[in-house]
């Protein structure tokens, strides 16, 4: 049963990401009058097809690891274009047109996350509230006095050449853990200090002062909270707290939470190059599925937040600049609007190769981690 749900739970994962996706590509490209010819749901033989009346060809495959959506363009050698047709063609437009295109479809994966997101935080979800556990010795929390029991109340960003000046500024406030956890993670991967409200078992309250000389730097196989100190408290659920918004509310909210997420996850990846983040920590379909189906077993909002987390990273990948991405296409876009030139089909080729052979060999690091995770003693 359990293995059911997993299955279940990571088709519809992929199914609502990658539908979502490509459906900024196909509404953007239609908007710019620009023919679809093929919406297409997975990859390799062809389960169900239907042809619309206005020429697209509607195709879902055996293969559930992606999608596509063909345009009608001059620059494919495949396609004979009737001169009727020619207006309609993706190569034509201009370049802006052809920009928003690309860009749809990582714009819409990040939309996904706010709306999901908000239908959350519309429906209401418990929150752990942010108070503290005892901080290991040493750590930075440690030798500031924090003690377990302490209540983050409220956050406010450090400049970066702040000492010891009093802190007169209003602190945003601080709702849950979780929402603490993502701010901690912005400092740290920023490199920016800051400082925190608390409030003690007696109710008094005191400030805390992170600077920026402070912060732990982020490094493969250390945890950042354990060298700041700044742990969560385990509490029964009757003093968890309701995070409940109305509908307006809840997508400002939403907006706010995908903006933060998006900044950790592009310093996490650009930690890659750096030798920050470790390649091990990449995932592939195995964790996907084992994500997914823990998450589905949890409950709804867990599975809708992990989809929202997903559709981030998906948004996040496709506009890394490499050829059979996204991002690929955007820098060729980004070169004819210096260069007042097209990039040659030629030189275009090439790439393409290069950016296929990289793919395929982060895949298959992903899928050995995946195998080293899941299937080693």
């Amino acid at each position: 049963m359990q293995a059911l749900i997993t299955l279940g739970a990571f088709l519809v994962t992929l199914g609502v990401l990658v539908s979502f996706h490509e459906y900024g590509h196909f509404l953007a490209a239609r908007l710019c009058g620009v023919k679809v010819l093929r919406f297409a749901l997975g990859f390799g033989k062809p389960l169900f097809t239907y042809r619309a009346g206005n020429g697209t060809e509607w195709v879902l495959a055996s293969i559930p690891l992606g999608g596509y959506v063909k345009l009608l363009d001059g620059r494919d050698s495949q396609q004979s274009i009737p001169t009727e047709d020619r207006p309609q063609s993706f190569d034509v437009k201009p370049l802006w047109q052809r920009s928003v295109i690309v860009a749809a479809g990582p714009f819409a994966n990040f939309l996904l996350a706010v709306i999901l997101f908000s239908v959350i935080y519309v429906s209401g979800v418990p929150q752990l509230p942010a108070r503290l556990q005892a901080p290991p010795e040493q750590s930075i929390a440690a030798k500031l006095g924090v003690r377990a029991g302490d209540e983050v109340i409220g956050w406010q960003s450090l400049p970066s050449g702040y000492k010891s000046a009093p802190i007169f500024e209003e602190f945003d406030p601080i709702p849950s853990w979780n929402a603490l956890r993502w701010l901690l993670l912005d400092a740290i991967t920023g490199e920016q200090g800051f400082a925190l409200e608390m409030q003690d078992a007696s109710g008094a309250r005191h400030v805390k002062s992170f600077r920026q000389s402070d912060l732990p730097p982020i490094a493969p196989e250390s945890d950042p909270f354990q060298a700041l100190g700044l742990l969560p408290q385990v509490s029964p659920p009757s003093e968890w707290k309701e995070l409940k918004l109305g509908p307006i509310e809840a997508l400002g909210f939403a907006t706010q939470r995908v903006y933060l997420i998006t900044k950790v996850s592009t310093r996490l990846m650009l930690g890659l190059f750096t030798g920050k983040t470790t390649l091990k920590q990449l995932g592939g379909p195995l964790s996907i599925a084992d994500m997914a189906g823990k998450s589905a077993q949890v409950g709804w909002q867990p599975f809708v937040a992990f989809l929202a987390l997903m559709s981030i990273s998906i948004g996040l990948l496709n506009l890394v600049p490499l050829p059979m991405l996204d991002g690929g296409q955007l820098l060729y876009d980004a070169w004819e609007l210096v260069a007042g030139k097209r990039i040659s089909l030629s030189l275009q080729e090439k790439l393409q190769k290069v950016g296929f052979l990289l793919l395929i060999a982060l895949s298959l690091l992903a899928l050995f981690n995946d195998l080293q995770r899941y299937l080693s003693p």
